[in-house]
């Protein structure tokens, strides 16, 4: 074992995380401060950046899943099969779908904890696959667009949304002394 990575396996004890074998530091890093960085006083509760992240209007939701893709992007490059691909996408969308719902998506998602998902499904998979393929790499591509494609729909409705409140709370004359259209 080399220094460096003794070095990875005691930061990760002290981090209170068990030994960790053939992974990449900075996935255990990225999936940690997303998910379980910080704790609840008085209980087992553990969450991370993805629900405060989420609740920035807007921008929460589309910000926390491109973290989550470029770890995906980096889980292929260490010969995860594509079905385990597909499911930590899937993992991804759904958490994005839940951060979409103001409040209550980001408290569900403090216990969905996608990328604690999908880390646990690259230290089972890590290099199980063959050699990526072009095939492999198109069918990656073509992952990503679809839940960006998703991702951007909601950054529409979000957008739509608020020209909608916008336009309807001027038309009352909100906020107070405004002339109304």
């Amino acid at each position: 074992m080399t220094k460096t990575a003794r070095a990875v396996e005691a930061e990760f004890e002290v981090l209170g995380k068990e030994k960790v074998k053939n992974d990449d530091a900075f996935i255990a890093f990225v999936t940690r401060l997303m998910d379980e960085i910080f704790r609840i006083p008085g209980t087992r509760i553990r969450f991370g950046l993805d629900p405060l992240i989420g609740l920035i209007p807007g921008f929460g939701a589309w910000g926390s899943a491109l973290v989550s893709l470029v770890l995906i992007v980096l889980c292929s490059r260490r010969r995860v099969p594509r079905i385990v691909l597909a499911h930590m996408g899937v993992n991804v969308l759904i958490n994005a779908v839940l951060d979409a719902v103001p409040v209550v998506g980001d408290t569900i998602s403090i216990f969905y904890r996608s990328n604690s998902k999908n880390y646990d499904l690259l230290l089972k998979h890590a290099g199980t696959a063959q050699h990526s393929t072009r095939g492999d790499w198109i069918f990656l591509i073509t992952l990503l667009s679809i839940v960006s494609f998703f991702l951007m729909i909601m950054l529409v409705g979000v957008i739509t949304v608020a020209v909608w409140l916008y336009h309807h709370l001027n038309m009352i004359g909100w906020p107070a002394g405004q002339p109304g259209s």
